[in-house]
């Protein structure tokens, strides 16, 4: 996959990375952060700027997220008649991503930008929702963004002479961000249940205090 895109991207330029980067956002099955890389290796064999090949991932990801939101807000829950969307997110899929994000809500989307293949139903479900503003997402996803696209492109520049070594490590940053994401789950989950176990406590001893007053 990635000498295939080197490939292509070293032919067709900025232009096409940034294509690949909007059909990665309507969920087809090209990996964003190979994409990525791939336009940071032709930045490394100085067939593009490095620096504008990261506006360029910046403004691929974000078209391609928006698709998926903006669908998702313009046509609501019709979009699931279309067969394409049906493949993106099937109706059980849905069901689930709507529940999580009801809980989590603007949480779930900063970190969606991590999770190959829940990304665009998670965007598309955002959308439907309309419990956020078309601004909202773009910052939350924006900011996710400026994480994960210099990561990758950068990378790619730095190690576009060696391949083999750029995958391996490419793999390596990805175990790290699931690792990343997983502490991150934990941490909140520790924030949330001693913020509810103080709440109760509090509460108890408000009760008390109300019981001895009588």
């Amino acid at each position: 996959m990635l000498d295939t895109l080197v490939g292509f991207f070293g032919e067709y330029g900025y232009i096409a990375v940034f294509a690949c980067l909007i059909l990665c956002g309507l969920g087809v099955p090209v990996p964003e952060d190979i994409t990525l890389v791939s336009g940071g290796v032709i930045s490394g064999l100085a067939l593009a700027n490095p620096h504008i090949m990261c506006a360029i991932g910046l403004a691929g990801v974000l078209a391609g997220d928006s698709t998926m939101f903006l669908a998702g807000r313009i046509f609501g829950y019709r979009v699931q008649r279309l067969k394409f969307f049906r493949k993106v997110v099937s109706p059980q899929r849905f069901s689930q991503i709507q529940k999580k994000f009801k809980k989590h809500g603007l949480g779930l989307l900063f970190v969606a930008r991590f999770l190959p293949g829940l990304r665009s139903p998670i965007y598309l479900v955002a959308g439907m929702s309309h419990r956020i503003s078309y601004l909202t997402f773009i910052v939350m996803d924006g900011l996710a963004a400026l994480i994960s696209v210099p990561v990758w492109i950068y990378m790619g520049y730095f190690f576009a002479d060696n391949l083999d070594i750029l995958m391996e490590y490419v793999h390596d940053v990805q175990k790290a961000i699931f690792l990343a994401l997983g502490l991150l789950a934990v941490i909140i989950a520790v924030i949330y249940f001693k913020k509810k176990f103080h709440s109760k406590m509090q509460d108890e001893k408000a009760e008390e205090i109300k019981d001895k007053s009588v």
